[in-house]
């Protein structure tokens, strides 16, 4: 399918607030028993996913200082800051929880990512859902996971119609996207009828945000989750009250999300098989703390490694194709500059991965991030844009080609079209409660975390959140 261009759009603004009218209805209406058994299984992962997140990121410096910020204002209490330790000073209000543990869940490039939206749903609709049902007890597990599929599926399809065109004219897709995902999550949750939840995405489409600038280094690439998970709450919240938002925000023809961020754009990803078609079904996990784009070409190198032998000391170059959104997010110059750099520059992801034979946390830190010989290794990468990954289309934007030549005269070549967590690339069940186990270490105990992995498979069982967020 071709782009759609702006000039193209001008047809939509004849039926004005009917896309977003449409995901409003859906996200209001939407029940439990709408939900596929498979996707609910699913989404109990993600669930999962996005909660280890959050326990890991809670105790990073950029986290840290938003909960300070949070902990000086004072609040009303109402819900927990994950991971804070226990007391009056861990709690804050729904929007404020929203805002620290939405941060926490972007804090170290492990949530989880919906391809063709560019988005990570679980660091939103996750810390946005607890904080609703820890303050309104008469939520159930099912509220919860019904909420969290509305914020998913109305994300996703905004980010969809965006196109990657909106990530190349220099937006965050978290959080300038992110408002809607967290928006219908809180709306859900509140009980909004269609029309204040179209009010809700016209109020939080509005306060989105979010600069790419920010991947080369800033903090604050870190806060678009929670601040975009802040301002669903607070557009829930005030379309709640009767406050009135843009209500065809998502089609405007002049200002409105897709004609302002994207400019180009495909209108009709908006609700191409709602309700049938479950974009909450095509999100995949993160399986490297750092950005996905980058993923592909890390597993094809571990593949040569392993089907090769490969040793550091032995390689001449490293050619890694990509597309060109991808070439864009990651293959520019990498330079010492702080953990956020270092997660998002495929150069230093792939020399850590070839001298110290595996990629983890703990190269993450800012003693490791100007290692001289990571450093060095990193002149016999050379990256560029593939046209026979171009040619297959957006769907493979997270592909990679490999040529590794050795110093022997050696050539081994490997070309990975789907990373591994990706849909199309699955890992099992036990792989994703693994990797939450891994990332909750040292943040709670080993029977805490236990505990909360059996109620999270029980999620849309439990008849409150309760006990749950108090393991949080």
């Amino acid at each position: 399918m071709s782009i759609m261009s702006t000039s193209h759009s001008k047809a939509a603004g004849a039926h004005a607030g009917h896309e977003t009218r449409r995901l409003a209805e859906f996200a209001a209406g939407l029940r439990f028993e709408d939900l596929p058994g498979d996707l609910v299984a699913r989404m109990r992962l993600h669930v999962l996913d996005g909660i280890g997140v959050c326990l890991h990121g809670a105790q990073l410096p950029w986290t840290r200082h938003v909960a300070d910020m949070v902990q000086a204002e004072g609040s009303n209490g109402a819900a927990t800051l994950w991971g804070q330790g226990g007391g009056a000073r861990a709690r804050a209000s729904v929007s404020q929880a929203a805002l620290v543990n939405g941060t926490a869940g972007h804090a170290f490039e492990m949530d989880d990512i919906h391809k063709e939206s560019i988005l990570h749903p679980n660091s939103l609709a996750v810390p946005v859902a607890f904080a609703l049902a820890q303050a309104d007890p008469g939520l159930s597990g099912r509220d919860v996971m019904t909420a969290i599929v509305a914020g998913y599926e109305v994300g996703a399809r905004a980010g969809n119609a965006a196109t990657t065109a909106l990530f190349l004219n220099g937006f965050h897709p978290q959080g300038v996207t992110g408002p809607f995902a967290a928006a219908a999550t809180a709306g859900r949750l509140l009980g909004l009828d269609a029309r204040a939840m179209q009010h809700a995405l016209g109020i939080a489409g509005s306060l989105g945000a979010g600069l790419m600038a920010a991947q080369e280094g800033a903090m604050v690439k870190r806060l678009h989750a929670g601040r975009a998970a802040q301002a669903g709450v607070q557009a829930a919240f005030l379309a709640q009250r009767g406050f009135t938002g843009i209500e065809n925000i998502l089609e405007a023809e002049y200002g409105g999300y897709l004609s302002a961020f994207a400019r180009e754009y495909r209108i009709e990803r908006l609700t191409d098989g709602l309700g049938q078609d479950w974009e909450a079904g095509k999100v995949g996990f993160k399986m490297y703390p750092n950005v996905t784009s980058m993923h592909a070409a890390l597993d094809a190198y571990v593949h040569l490694r392993q089907a090769h032998g490969l040793k550091a000391e032995d390689i001449e170059r490293i050619e890694v194709g990509c597309g060109h959104m991808t070439y864009v997010h990651v293959a520019w110059p990498y330079k010492p500059a702080g953990v956020t750099a270092a997660q998002m520059n495929l150069f230093y992801g792939l020399a850590v991965l070839a001298l110290r034979g595996k990629l983890g946390a703990g190269d993450y830190v800012d003693e490791r991030i100007a290692d001289g010989d990571v450093l060095d290794f990193m002149a016999r990468i050379h990256a560029f844009e593939d046209e026979c990954i171009e040619r297959r289309g957006p769907a493979f934007r997270h592909a990679a080609t490999l040529r590794v030549r050795t110093k022997a005269g050696e050539i081994f070549t490997h070309d990975a079209w789907a990373r591994r967590g990706s849909p199309e690339n699955p890992v099992t069940r036990a792989e994703v409660e693994d990797k939450f186990f891994l990332n909750v270490a040292r943040r709670v105990s080993d029977d805490a975390a236990q505990r909360i992995a059996e109620l999270v498979a029980g999620l849309d069982a439990l008849p409150d959140l309760d006990e749950l967020v108090a393991l949080l």
